[in-house]
């Protein structure tokens, strides 16, 4: 029997600070949230597991090793900005000299892994430009080069996406694809196939580099960029699944 692909998926969580006045009278309180429940419910299948690495759990989760990584077919970045990785305790607060996450994750692609970057305030540029990714060592194996500031395309009217190449990753999808609120810019590299494009910016788009392969959506996997009615579609389901087939290669 054929083993399960293993997805992770990275990201996708917050904490949210309430401060409420009454008057005289103050109080606060906070609560803990993730926007993985599309996504998982998605991808959850006979073929594939599903796993879950919040933010606030990378510096103490993420594996250390390349090796570590290859657990999985495909490892998925969602709204966590590259800081997250690159500013542990140890290195922050300590002081101390630590393994480079984000090349860990491309020596990882480079090897044989799979890896999928999606749009959001802390992926790709995001909002004020905090997902600082232009110029890390994932920029290198994915798709397309980040913008150096703020990089979102806010779209409350609505945009489509059109389908601008054949690819397995578009087998039973539409050519086009309507309602995103939202996405990231940025530029296709000369290596990358586009697969859906607003206008001149892509929104899905794959390359091969050394024995593995990235894709870059550059909207989100949940709400707001992604409404719920697609969320909740079966379009919403074949394209995540033909992407993380494609990026794990039948491994």
């Amino acid at each position: 029997m054929k083993e399960k692909r293993k997805i992770l998926l990275i990201g996708e969580s917050w904490m949210i600070h309430t401060m409420e006045v009454k008057g005289f009278d103050m109080f606060s309180f906070d609560r803990y949230e993730t926007g993985i429940r599309y996504i998982k419910a998605a991808l959850s299948s006979d073929e594939t597991e599903f796993y879950h690495m919040p933010c606030h759990m990378v510096d103490t989760e993420f594996p250390d090793s390349v090796e570590g990584l290859k657990k999985y077919d495909v490892i998925m970045l969602s709204d966590v900005g590259a800081n997250t990785f690159l500013l542990g305790v140890e290195t922050f607060l300590q002081g101390k000299r630590t393994k480079n996450k984000l090349e860990l994750l491309k020596e990882y692609v480079l090897s044989g892994g799979g890896l999928c970057m999606v749009g959001g305030y802390l992926t790709f540029m995001g909002m004020e430009g905090k997902g600082k990714y232009h110029n890390t060592p994932v920029e290198e194996v994915l798709p397309v080069r980040f913008l150096t500031h703020d990089d979102r395309e806010e779209h409350p009217e609505g945009i489509t996406a059109q389908k601008t190449a054949d690819h397995e990753i578009m087998k039973n999808l539409p050519d086009q694809i309507h309602g995103f609120l939202g996405y990231n810019r940025a530029a296709a590299k000369e290596e990358a196939t586009v697969l859906l494009q607003h206008g001149e910016d892509p929104i899905l788009s794959v390359a091969e580099y050394g024995k593995g392969r990235s894709a870059a959506f550059a909207s989100d996997c949940a709400p707001h960029w992604s409404p719920e009615e697609f969320c909740g579609s079966g379009t919403y389901r074949i394209l995540w699944n033909n992407i993380v087939a494609w990026l794990a290669n039948d491994r």
